[in-house]
């Protein structure tokens, strides 16, 4: 790019149409141009678009002037976060989580000659339930004796052939079908052509998969189901920003390389976020196998002027239709954290976009508000809790998800993009821990709180934000992905269940020593006499402090916490399996009989802590036991709450 912000730009070249396409009429097609463009061809306006996520096409054969060079010029107003468009991350100036707009041609513009009568495009709906595939081939206008020619392979081998009528749903049967999933993507090859007075006119080749997508009860609880089957949807948040190109992928290798690397991560779904790709990213999607959870480009994001809601709701509906074919994306997200959606739902309420999305196409499911501000429509209940994943939740025929949790801030040297960078751990260890414990958490969110899916922020950095598994250059990641890797694998097969053997205080308060005056050194061991630390009840927090209940109030920058429990009849095996069940806020050391089971840095919302193998051999069964805590607060909200669960992992 020319590394300068411009409201305002103009492209111009040449070009020839080759003397092969006489006779036919030439096609200009833009991938996508942000934000308004207009099109001039010889010096005549042929068009103007509005819209920075969707492709779009002139017929300028009545603009061209003979045989030789040919003058193109667009002109693109991009106003950013000065206008009401939808817009996603990009912003000229704000907070760490919004980054340099592009403005301009971001995607492929080409030409191409076609028949009077020619294919326009196609809608593509599998229904594996009723061994179907539903196919309308719609053409550029309607003539009477146009058909349409349909051959599907496998493998190379045609597996279906028939012929039906443009512009007009076929039923295709596909009997004992081969299933799209993340473990299988099979794709279907597809050959279209469109035959007038017995003549072929014109010839498409495209794909399918056969899958559906739905939300049922399994067990009692809405599941979101891929096949009629209940499958754990885990990925990561990926915003598409490129170092070198903002938008734009150096090469479609890159597009490939990216997605490659979150397969290898164990992943099998994507939170594609508030952007929308070139169409070969989702065909590696599809190939690939991820079901992709396509957000709504917002307006109005984190700032700005008040969203445009007419222009919001047309740059919806022509994601919809543009992207409808693609077996890899299963849901559709109106909103994100409630960017613009106040203004747009003084005009257009919530619900009736909802419903908008779910006319448009039935076959997926709408989401109608990934973060907050639910209004109850749409088949998903989707929360973002920072930094652990919590199920949250909404109306009863609503699966459950984890729109966004985790990012841990963590810089790689080297792989920096610029400067006053938000540091959050400083070592290796330190986020590999961090990320073990929400995975862990996902097993019990799904077995125990009705969980159908969580999304990791994020997959990348992107310029100072550096909450990525990946650098931002995608050059590194920021620990051993087979770890990683392992570590999801676990969250999407296995359910973990706790039994409690000391109770936390999230439910009901528990009784607790305190103090917030520094002890003696002795303070944690079993024998320390506590008669002079107060009783108290858990949680201990401050005011506003998010997730956390009060019990009793605590607002200094210490507190130590003690309390005597009696351990029952646990086998080996169950000590290994117990856990710490912890809100901390800030830094923590949890110790058992006077010996460190845990310390911890940082913050979270309720999680799960491994006991270290110290402060298991600590741990004396059939007896009373010493459980002694300390949190350190240096700002913001503060809280703490300690219990002691037994995992089951099934």
């Amino acid at each position: 790019g020319v590394m300068k912000h411009y409201d305002r730009i103009w492209y111009r070249r040449s070009f020839t149409v080759p003397s092969r396409w006489n006779g036919q009429r030439i096609m200009l097609n833009f991938g996508a141009v942000d934000w308004e463009s207009e099109v001039f061809v010889n010096g005549k306006s042929v068009g103007v678009h509005r819209g920075g996520y969707d492709s779009f096409r002139y017929d300028i054969t009545p603009y061209l002037s003979g045989q030789g060079p040919q003058e193109l010029v667009v002109r693109v107003f991009d106003p950013t976060e000065n206008g009401g468009q939808p817009r996603g991350k990009q912003a000229t100036q704000g907070i760490e989580i919004v980054y340099t707009p592009s403005t301009g041609i971001w995607q492929t513009v080409w030409l191409e000659p076609v028949s009077s009568t020619s294919i326009d495009s196609l809608r593509i709906t599998p229904d594996s339930t009723n061994s179907s595939l539903k196919l309308r081939v719609n053409t550029t206008r309607f003539s009477k004796g146009v058909s349409v020619a349909v051959g599907v392979k496998a493998a190379g081998k045609t597996v279906r052939s028939m012929i039906g009528q443009a512009n007009a749903e076929m039923t295709i049967p596909m009997p004992n079908a081969r299933l799209w999933s993340p473990e299988d993507p099979f794709l279907y090859d597809l050959s279209i052509s469109l035959i007038q007075d017995k003549k072929t006119v014109d010839r498409v080749s495209s794909y399918f998969g056969m899958r559906t997508i739905s939300v049922g009860t399994v067990d009692g609880v809405p599941r979101i189901l891929l096949n009629n089957k209940f499958v754990f949807a885990l990925g990561a948040l990926d915003q598409g920003f490129w170092p070198d190109g903002l938008y734009t992928a150096p090469t479609d290798e890159a597009l490939k390389y990216a997605l490659d690397q979150q397969k290898a991560l164990g992943f099998n779904m994507i939170r594609k976020h508030v952007k929308v790709e070139p169409d070969r990213w989702y065909y590696w999607a599809d190939k690939l196998g991820f079901m992709v959870w396509q957000d709504t480009p917002t307006a109005q994001s984190y700032g700005g002027v008040d969203a445009d809601a007419q222009q919001y709701s047309a740059e919806l509906t022509r994601m919809v239709q543009t992207h409808s074919n693609s077996p890899s994306i299963v849901m559709w997200v109106v909103y994100n954290e409630k960017c613009g959606q106040d203004v747009i739902n003084r005009t257009i309420p919530t619900p009736d976009l909802t419903s908008l999305v779910k006319g448009l196409d039935p076959s997926r499911l709408v989401n109608e508000a990934s973060g907050y501000d639910w209004y109850g429509s749409g088949d998903i209940a989707d929360s973002h809790t920072y930094p652990a994943p919590r199920a949250v939740p909404g109306q009863p025929h609503q699966a459950i998800v984890s729109g966004e949790y985790g990012a841990t801030k963590y810089p790689l040297a080297g792989h920096l993009w610029g400067q006053n960078n938000v540091v959050e751990v400083t070592t290796e260890g330190e986020y590999l821990r961090r990320y073990e414990n929400y995975a862990r958490l996902l097993s019990v969110l799904k077995a125990q709180g009705g969980l159908s899916g969580a999304v990791y922020t994020q997959i990348t950095d992107v310029e100072t934000e550096l909450n990525g598994i990946m650098t931002y250059d995608r050059a590194a990641f920021k620990t051993d992905p087979k770890r990683l890797r392992k570590l999801n694998r676990d969250a999407i097969n296995k359910e973990i269940r706790f039994e409690e053997v000391l109770p936390s205080s999230r439910d009901k308060g528990q009784a607790w020593k305190s103090t917030t005056t520094a002890p003696p050194s002795s303070w944690s061991r079993s024998y320390f006499d506590d008669a002079s630390w107060s009783d108290a009840v858990g949680p201990f927090a401050s005011e506003g402090t998010p997730e956390i209940t009060i019990g009793t109030s605590w607002t200094s920058s210490d507190i130590w916490l003690r309390k005597r429990f009696t351990l029952g009849a646990l086998n080996a095996r169950d000590l290994k399996s117990l856990v710490f069940s912890l809100y901390h806020d800030e830094d923590c050391e949890i110790y058992i009989n006077g010996v460190l089971a845990a310390s911890i840095k940082g913050y979270s919302t309720y999680t799960v802590a491994p006991i270290n193998e110290a402060g298991r051999r600590a741990l004396i069964p059939n007896a009373v036991n010493t459980i002694a805590v300390h949190c350190h607060q240096t700002g913001g909200g503060q809280g703490i709450d300690v219990g002691i669960f037994k995992q089951i992992v099934e």
